[in-house]
């Protein structure tokens, strides 16, 4: 029923148990602003200098919008029902958050994926790098990434959009597929389905590819002849397999706790949610400005000129 939503508001209820609301809200909101300032910094940087417009870098500044709009999707629910304690939202408002912050969770997972196959070629194949992975290419595998994502998110989008809402209280903390789908009035099973095999996708197959990569990897680096050589192509995997960790083991604890039994309460759910949500997102822009020579090197210049500027 395409016009469930005409008129119909949802209250989040997830955070209603919490004592210290005002606190964990100004976390969230602190949180919120390093992420755009960091991943808005590596997209000016990377924009702005000719010299990075190559594949890895450009792989950094799709990851930075990605980032941007995952966290966005989450944080501005978040921050209206701590802060503004404002806990309505309207139907409208609700699905599109849904939708923008599934459609993050693919594309970062995705985009780590691309990055991994970047430092593949790049560290196994140095000779032929630039001529394997040009500009033109990565845009294609970036487009096709994105494209993915919009095509899964709108059939997830019009199955959440085809369910009755008759009691429209979010019990989690931010809208999601399976806090509307819970939201319904509907027995909840059937629709499992296609989030199951997504996440299989994502989690399964995605994940073990990358991993595969970054074994890879680190056997051809053990390899190298040169102890100078093995340090530097180690200290650019190393940036990679850090954000790759933060982004994919709240959802392997999630996924290993279910399967041994151990049934998280709403409090402990919400707070993975949070934490998967905020904390990659969060890391993403710090590794890529500390560990990355260039860009570290291209704000180290930037912040020196306008001191310059501000002693004249």
């Amino acid at each position: 029923n395409s016009t469930a939503g005409l008129g119909l508001e949802f209250t989040i209820t997830g955070f209603d148990h919490l004592s210290h609301q005002k606190l964990l809200g100004f976390l969230i909101f602190i949180t919120y602003f390093l992420v755009i300032l960091g991943s808005g910094t590596n997209i000016c940087i990377i924009l702005t200098d000719r010299r990075l417009h190559t594949p890895m870098y450009l792989l950094i500044c799709n990851l930075s919008v990605v980032d941007i709009m995952f966290t966005t999707s989450t944080s501005i629910t978040m921050i209206s029902v701590l802060l503004g304690e404002v806990k309505t939202i309207s139907y409208y408002s609700c699905i599109s958050s849904m939708y923008i912050y599934h459609l993050g969770d693919i594309e970062e997972c995705l985009s780590l994926s691309l990055m991994a196959l970047d430092r593949t070629i790049a560290i196994r194949t140095p000779l032929r790098y630039h001529s394997i992975l040009t500009n033109p290419r990565l845009f294609l595998l970036v487009t096709a990434t994105w494209l993915i994502g919009l095509g899964v998110m709108g059939v997830l989008t019009a199955q959440a959009d085809s369910l009755p809402y008759c009691q429209p209280i979010i019990r989690y903390v931010f809208c999601d597929y399976p806090a509307m789908v819970r939201a319904a009035c509907v027995n909840p099973e059937p629709y499992w389905m296609l989030p199951t095999i997504l996440g299989l996708w994502l989690i399964g197959a995605q994940f073990i590819f990358i991993l595969l990569s970054y074994v890879n990897l680190i056997y051809t680096v053990l390899r190298l002849p040169n102890n100078e050589s093995r340090v530097q192509v180690f200290n650019t995997c190393i940036c990679h397999i850090i954000v790759v960790f933060c982004f994919y083991a709240p959802k392997l604890v999630s996924v290993l706790l279910t399967r041994i039994g151990v049934r998280l309460n709403l409090t402990e759910r919400n707070a993975l949610l949070i934490m998967a949500t905020l904390l990659p997102s969060l890391i993403n822009p710090v590794v890529y400005c500390l560990k990355t020579k260039e860009i570290r090197k291209r704000l180290v210049q930037i912040l020196s000129r306008k001191r310059t500027a501000v002693m004249k």
